[in-house]
């Protein structure tokens, strides 16, 4: 874990100093080029963060207070623990790092779909990863796993293809996203077995 997180924090230091040129030049392949009849499905790929990141973790947790399911409740929580130290790292390093749009940057790019604040790191791709990794460790299935990452791959690419983020962005977003996932397993995996020594301690 400890590896990880210098890992992790090595990639967030760099990630902004990565070659503008490489940066911009993938950007532009994959923007500029684009098979704009797929915008549409691309928005609809991009849109789905939200419903999918809350609402994931809102149903788990809801069929499991409602079957008393306390092994559900436990994975309902540590995926909404997961997306929300996902957002805050996220959001924390948008407005530390401050780094502009690539629209903005480069105004020959293509905005295709509507961007919000600062650019680094992707704030959907993180989510997403996020909620992936926290549904893959909390049910470690193939049909699961595949389906998780294969939705998170597609939203990270498609805000390349929509222009408004860089490849940069979207690589720093998978990492803050599967690591906040990780954390919180290895925090709350500590706690447990800390709770189960306290309760097998004798008197």
């Amino acid at each position: 874990m400890k590896k990880a997180i210098i890992y992790l924090f090595f990639l967030i230091v760099a990630s902004p100093l990565f070659s503008q040129n490489a940066d911009i030049d993938i950007l532009k392949s994959i923007n500029l080029n684009r098979n704009k009849s797929l915008d549409p499905t691309f928005r609809v790929i991009t849109h789905s963060i939200y419903p999918i990141s809350l609402g994931a973790p809102a149903i788990i947790l809801s069929v499991g207070l409602l079957k008393k399911d306390s092994s559900l409740r436990h994975k309902g929580i540590f995926i909404a623990e997961s997306i929300f130290v996902n957002a805050f790292i996220s959001t924390a390093l948008k407005y530390s790092i401050q780094r502009p749009r690539p629209f903005i940057t480069y105004p020959y790019l293509e905005k295709a779909t509507e961007a919000g604040s600062r650019s680094f790191p992707s704030g959907h791709t993180s989510d997403a990863f996020a909620t992936a990794t926290s549904l893959s460790i909390a049910f470690p299935k193939w049909y699961v796993i595949a389906p998780s990452f294969l939705w998170a791959g597609a939203v990270g690419y498609s805000r390349m293809h929509l222009g408004v983020h860089y490849p940069s962005d979207i690589l720093a977003g998978a990492f803050i996203g599967a690591g906040s996932a990780y954390l919180c397993h290895y925090i709350n995996k500590k706690l447990f077995q800390k709770k189960r020594n306290i309760q097998l301690k004798p008197e």
